[in-house]
């Protein structure tokens, strides 16, 4: 199952301050964890919102854009990773393992096909896997 683990932004992130050398140390060596565990497949951190922007939809798909920063940092991400793993379990494992303090992680599972009944098309099932596939083989 693969598992999008969301880092909750704080007053710090948000501020831009991105840790000490003793974090970034102590994060390294969690991610190497990971990696050699082969349950890393992506992760970056982000840039604080003040350098984002909101792309708002309304009913009828006219659009407005918003400038950060955006107000509630506990509704906001400050880093991302995808996992794969055999379970939601095994992803609330590896985050306590995490050096994290003063935080919060969000674990989601990503959708896959499975997760839908049989209203979902094959062919639209086919189609997406052709789509993931394609970056990999670049």
């Amino acid at each position: 199952m693969k598992v999008l683990v969301l880092g909750k932004a704080t007053e710090r992130s948000e501020a831009g301050e991105f840790g000490s050398a003793e974090e970034f140390v102590a994060m390294d060596k969690f991610n190497e964890q990971l990696v050699e565990a082969g349950v890393v497949l992506s992760g970056d951190g982000l840039q604080p919102t003040s350098k984002g922007k909101r792309v708002a939809f309304d009913a009828d798909g006219n659009t407005r854009v918003i400038d950060g920063p955006f107000a509630e940092t506990k509704e906001l991400v400050a880093g991302f990773s995808i996992w794969e793993v055999a379970s939601m379990d095994e992803a609330v494992e590896w985050v306590k393992r995490s050096p994290l303090r003063d935080s919060e992680v969000e674990l989601r599972k990503i959708l896959d096909a499975e997760d839908f009944d049989d209203s979902f098309p094959a062919e639209i099932a086919a189609a997406e896997e052709r789509m993931r596939a394609e970056p990999a083989a670049k």
